[in-house]
């Protein structure tokens, strides 16, 4: 398909729509909406316009505006993506719903948050928090990515294998279609059989069905206690294979298991001048539990504990304290960001597996870095 320009008509009409401070042309401003967060060499296309609309309404002029005329537009959250999602192939138009920030309704008897697509992640989480509930969705750029892109990519993040993708929490979305028609799909209901599914069409479909203006979110209520496990091994191989043991055997799914290599933990301890023990080990798994009975808590990771020990843990550290838990987080999360900081010539992949094949995608990544004599650094959720 072939796609206008952007001239000075379109300009100044987008100007009536969103006005003059919410249009730019700025080379230097392009240039920041040009890619996402993937490490360099990275596909960087600047885009003719950048507006930052308000409301829905607005949202909904601009596409029927850029309907009419034939210019393209593509939809930005943070533009934390790793995979050039945000990147304005066609130039035309990026409409970037960073100003869609407000957390619009805590509906506390139906266990639901209604957000605008430019709330930060990790807020709805603090907001859901200090009302006793908990918004389950946990990506590691939690603190920094919207949840408008975790809705459009349905992201995964720590918690998926307990509590699944972000989609798994979506309900309800109000969505400005490609011809300005503002509709809206689902609601506050948890079983829907009306129809077609429409919610979760939108979901994961990056913005090439429609844009998304408005999230219902379903709620649980917070758990009572968490603890973590830090469990270090003498062998990569030897963490790798016991992800699956710790459902199979165990009999317990936690909320989150997460890996690190050692030149990953290394790396990221030097970024952040931050250590954990047995920072020498080969491989470190984080495991978390949670639950409202502490003896059931604890129940949990004593077994688990002592799976550890018979599948080879040098040691299982518990981390039952709120600073303690932090400090391994922040390690886990800050992972990406060390990379690209002290590694700027890179390249970051995203794989997915089902979680009974993690040991063999690792054997082979271990294998193709040796043969090719290439730097890999492994890191990751179950």
């Amino acid at each position: 398909m072939r796609y206008n320009k952007v001239d000075e008509k379109i300009i100044e009409r987008l100007k009536n729509i969103v006005g003059e401070r919410n249009v730019t042309m700025d080379p230097e401003k392009l240039e920041v909406y040009s890619h996402d967060e993937e490490g360099q060499p990275r596909v960087e296309i600047p885009p003719e316009v950048v507006v930052f609309p308000e409301t829905t309404e607005q949202v909904s002029e601009i596409m029927k505006l850029a309907n009419e005329e034939l210019i393209p537009v593509t939809p930005r959250g943070a533009g934390t993506g790793l995979s050039g999602g945000a990147v304005p192939l066609y130039r035309g138009i990026v409409l970037s719903l960073e100003k869609m920030n407000k957390i619009l309704e805590l509906d506390e008897k139906n266990l639901t948050i209604t957000v605008e697509p430019g709330v930060v992640t990790g807020e709805i989480q603090k907001f859901a928090n200090r009302h006793g509930l908990l918004y389950a969705g946990d990506p590691c750029s939690g603190d920094s990515s919207f949840i408008g892109g975790n809705v459009a990519e349905n992201a995964g993040g720590n918690k998926v294998i307990k509590y699944g993708p972000t989609g798994n929490h979506v309900l309800g979305l109000e969505v400005v279609l490609p011809s300005g028609e503002i509709t809206f799909f689902g609601g506050k209901r948890v079983k829907d059989v009306t129809g077609y599914n429409l919610v979760q069409l939108m979901v994961g479909s990056e913005g090439t069905l429609g844009i998304i203006t408005k999230i219902i979110l379903r709620l649980l209520p917070l758990p009572k206690y968490v603890v973590d496990l830090l469990v270090p091994f003498k062998t990569l191989r030897e963490a790798i294979d016991f992800v699956p043991v710790i459902v199979r055997e165990g009999k317990i799914v936690p909320t989150s298991i997460e890996f690190m290599d050692k030149p990953s933990l290394l790396l990221t301890e030097e970024f952040l001048n931050s250590k954990l023990p047995y920072d020498d080990a080969e491989a470190q798994l984080i495991i978390e539990l949670e639950g409202n009975n502490k003896s059931a808590v604890e129940d949990d990771y004593e077994r688990i504990g002592n799976l550890c020990f018979k599948h080879g843990a040098l040691e299982v550290f518990v981390a039952d304290n709120r600073n303690t838990r932090e400090k391994i987080w922040r390690i886990r999360k800050s992972i990406a960001e060390a990379v690209n900081a002290l590694y700027p010539a890179n390249c970051l992949e995203d794989v997915v597996v089902p979680t009974s094949n993690i040991p063999e995608l690792m054997r082979e990544v271990e294998r193709i870095s040796q043969e090719h004599a290439i730097k890999a650094i492994s890191y990751g959720h179950a």
